[in-house]
C-alpha cells in the first residue's frame, strides 16, 4: 500500500510539473538501467510506436534528464546527462553567463568546460537549458554549481555542478515533444 501511495504522489508531481510546459509532453516508464558502469543510459517504455524520435529531451519534475539516442518500435534509449559523451548548453539563471555542462561519468556530477577564469560564477547558482543548438527547449533547470577553483596560472576555471534531477532514483520520465513551431516571417 505505501508504495502505491508513494507512486501516486510522484505520477502528481509529474503531472503537476507537465502542466507548466509549452511543449506536449509523454509520460515515460523507465524499464532497464544500463549496466555498463561506464554508461549512463535507461530504457524507456516509449518508441516510435508513441510517436517518439531521436533527439528529444526526458525530463523529471525536478530538471533535465537527458535525451532519447535510440528509438525502436516500443521502446527507446536516452541517455542521460551525466553520461561522459554527454553535453548540454546551460546558461546561469542570476546573470545570463553561458557554458557547456558536461557529463562525468558519476550521476552526482557534471563540469561545465571552457569557463573562463573571470566569469561570474558563485556556487549556489543555479543552470538552466539555454536552448541553444536546438536540441533542448530553454529554461529547463540543469544543475546547480557546486564547486568553482580559479588558478591563475590556467585560462579556465574548474567548475563543478550537481544536476538537479533523480537520474538514479526516477522511474517515471517525462518526454518531451516539441509542437509544431511557426516560421517566422
Amino acid at each position: 500500500m505505501s508504495s502505491l501511495l508513494e507512486e501516486n504522489k510522484r505520477l502528481r508531481s509529474l503531472l503537476l510539473s507537465s502542466q507548466s510546459l509549452d511543449e506536449n509532453v509523454l509520460i515515460a516508464e523507465v524499464i532497464g538501467v544500463d549496466n555498463d558502469p561506464f554508461r549512463h543510459e535507461v530504457i524507456l517504455d516509449r518508441g516510435a510506436n508513441d510517436g517518439i524520435s531521436v533527439g528529444l529531451a526526458i525530463i523529471d519534475q525536478k530538471g533535465l534528464m537527458g535525451q532519447v539516442i535510440h528509438v525502436g518500435p516500443f521502446t527507446s534509449r536516452a541517455l542521460l546527462i551525466t553520461d561522459e559523451a554527454h553535453a548540454t548548453p546551460v546558461q546561469v539563471v542570476r546573470n545570463g553567463v553561458r557554458a557547456i555542462a558536461v557529463g562525468t561519468g558519476k550521476l552526482d556530477k557534471l563540469q561545465l568546460i571552457h569557463v573562463p577564469d573571470t566569469a561570474d560564477l558563485l556556487v549556489g547558482d543555479v543552470l538552466v537549458s539555454s536552448g541553444l543548438g536546438g536540441r533542448f527547449p530553454a529554461g529547463y533547470p540543469v544543475a546547480t554549481i557546486t564547486y568553482i577553483e580559479n588558478d591563475p596560472g590556467q585560462p579556465f576555471a574548474l567548475v563543478e555542478a550537481k544536476p538537479t534531477s533523480y537520474l538514479d532514483r526516477r522511474l517515471l520520465v517525462l518526454i518531451i515533444q516539441p509542437g509544431e513551431r511557426v516560421p517566422f516571417h
